[in-house]
C-alpha cells in the first residue's frame, strides 16, 4: 500500500444513523451536533480526539424512561 494512502487521522465516529434528536440537538447514531458534523474534514487531529472523546457521555442526552408497556395498558397492578 502506497504512504499516500495511509494517514494519521481519527476516523469518523458515524454510523450510518443520520437522524438529529430535536431536543438534544446531537445526531442519534454518532452524538455529534451538526457543527461538529459539517465541520469534520476540516478539523485538525486534536479537534478531532476532543469530540470522540466526549461523544460517550452524550449518549445519556437521548436516553429515555420506557412508557407505556403492559402495566400502563392494564393499569398499575
Amino acid at each position: 500500500m502506497e504512504e499516500i494512502w495511509k494517514r494519521d487521522e481519527i476516523d469518523s465516529p458515524c454510523v450510518n444513523i443520520c437522524v438529529i434528536h430535536e431536543t438534544a440537538g446531537i445526531c442519534i447514531g454518532c452524538y455529534r451536533t451538526r457543527f461538529e458534523i459539517a465541520g469534520w474534514s476540516r478539523m485538525t487531529s486534536v479537534e478531532r480526539a476532543n469530540v470522540t472523546e466526549a461523544l460517550p457521555e452524550r449518549s445519556g442526552l437521548l436516553r429515555q424512561k420506557r412508557r407505556g408497556g403492559r402495566k400502563a395498558r392494564r393499569g398499575s397492578e
